[in-house]
């Protein structure tokens, strides 16, 4: 099978990633300071046994699921929610459009959540004459941009101040400022109108709690509490995995998923939700509806890659993965890009369309060591290019080079006989296919690797 069958041309978007030094050095300035932060968020605490607790939690749940989907609809419900099951994205959008349409919604506000973003949800509700409004910073800079988030925890992280306070003069029509200060100020004043003129806010969750029904949403920006509270109507969606048993295992995560993600040692907003507005309260919406996605998750649940339905979207391993460091989260062209992103995409949207993905990683096992619930991504990620190679996905030329090396690797005579005509060919074929593959290269090694000299 060609590559150029699939949709996605990872390998030419990687090496056009890899020219652009704007994004380089952005990319390299966020995750560096994501690393910096995680490691000193870490360094006081007992992170290694958070890491067991938390990953015995997600197992647990995952051994249990259907159970505790059941147990949190019953006491969302109880508690005044309205629940709905949606087996896949169709189902998902079709319900969410109904829920608004029935109450006559038209303008709505957003906090950032990436299974909207996998479910396509914001064109969907636009074709359907909807207005929809991203809130939290990143993603409200992604949007009126016209792109994509390119990172789960920081959506416009491809983007430096000053690329984005030309992108505000030219859509805001304010005068240009690279101030983050002013630029902030700038978004605050554009979105301050639509949080208060909204019909509906809808928002993710990062966590689900079983006994109470109860949805948490951490953010650091003041825009998830006004979606999820200002507006009448509140909306939250959700994939089913995100369900954890009790209030006090949300408080494990409470301290582990925001110094895996920016080193905090709490986010600066974390709004526990349970129910729609009661009597007593002064703030909440009137009405909350919650949709528990499945969209493939049981299909996985139930095979040897189960395991990626512990992550919690932390983007840890996108900040230490040297592939993703390097281009970022466009040049994937998918919904989740980094390492969690190819397992989980390519169960979601089936190895036939997206395996191309698959060459975005070292293997290296740096995401590994910084996940907070020991998701084996290095072993999962192996599985998939293993079934790539089982359903014929790789390129023919790759596959003939990667037999005949390990044939010349098996035999002490080839590889030397290969080094010899590597290196008298090398200046040739450097000339002749140097702007591709063999150009990327390092050159053979002036002398003969042997092993027994050492």
């Amino acid at each position: 099978m060609s590559e150029t069958i699939s949709p996605l041309n990872f390998r030419k978007n990687a090496a056009a990633a890899v020219k652009d030094k704007a994004l380089r050095h952005a990319m390299r300035t966020a995750t560096d300071m994501f690393i910096a932060k995680r490691g000193e968020g870490v360094a006081a605490v007992p992170i290694e046994v958070w890491r067991d607790q938390a990953s015995a939690i997600r197992l647990e749940v995952l051994d249990n699921l259907p159970d505790y989907v059941d147990r949190f609809s019953f006491h969302a419900t109880k508690a005044g929610a309205v629940v709905h099951h949606a087996c896949n994205a169709e189902t998902a959008r079709e319900t969410i459009f109904h829920i608004l349409k029935d109450r006559g919604a038209k303008k709505i506000v957003k906090s950032k959540s990436m299974i909207t973003e996998e479910i396509h949800l914001n064109e969907f509700l636009e074709d359907q004459d909807f207005q929809v409004f991203e809130t939290d910073l990143g993603e409200y800079i992604v949007q009126i941009a016209g792109e994509k988030p390119s990172h789960i925890l920081a959506p416009a992280i491809h983007k430096d101040r000053r690329q984005v306070g030309a992108l505000f003069a030219e859509k805001l029509h304010v005068p240009y400022s690279d101030d983050p200060v002013v630029l902030t100020k700038i978004a605050r004043k554009a979105l301050r109108q639509e949080f208060l003129d909204a019909d509906a806010g809808i928002s993710g969750a990062n966590f689900a709690v079983a006994d109470t029904g109860t949805i948490a949403i951490f953010t650091n920006e003041g825009n998830g509490r006004m979606v999820t509270t200002l507006p009448p109507l509140h909306i939250a969606v959700f994939s089913m995995e995100k369900i954890i048993p009790t209030l006090n295992d949300l408080s494990l995560f409470t301290k582990l998923l925001p110094r895996s993600a920016t080193g905090q040692m709490l986010s600066s907003y974390v709004s526990i939700i349970t129910g729609a507005k009661k009597p007593e309260d002064s703030t909440r919406t009137r009405e909350l509806h919650i949709v528990i996605l499945d969209n493939g998750r049981s299909e996985i649940l139930a095979g040897k890659y189960r395991e990626i339905l512990k992550c919690i979207r932390c983007s840890a391993c996108f900040n230490v993965c040297p592939v993703y460091r390097t281009i970022g989260g466009h040049a994937y062209g998918v919904t989740y890009p980094g390492p969690m992103g190819m397992v989980l995409t390519s169960l979601l949207e089936g190895m036939d369309k997206v395996y191309p993905i698959l060459d975005a990683t070292t293997l290296c096992g740096a995401c590994m060591e910084v996940c907070p619930v020991r998701v084996p991504l290095v072993k999962l990620l192996t599985l998939l290019r293993e079934e790539r190679v089982e359903r014929g996905m790789t390129p023919m030329v790759e596959k003939t080079a990667m037999k005949m090396f390990g044939l010349a690797a098996k035999n002490r005579g080839l590889f030397s006989m290969g080094q010899t005509i590597s290196k008298a060919l090398w200046p040739t074929l450097n000339k002749i296919a140097g702007k591709g593959i063999i150009g990327r290269l390092p050159k053979p090694a002036s002398g003969k690797f042997n092993p027994g000299n050492s």
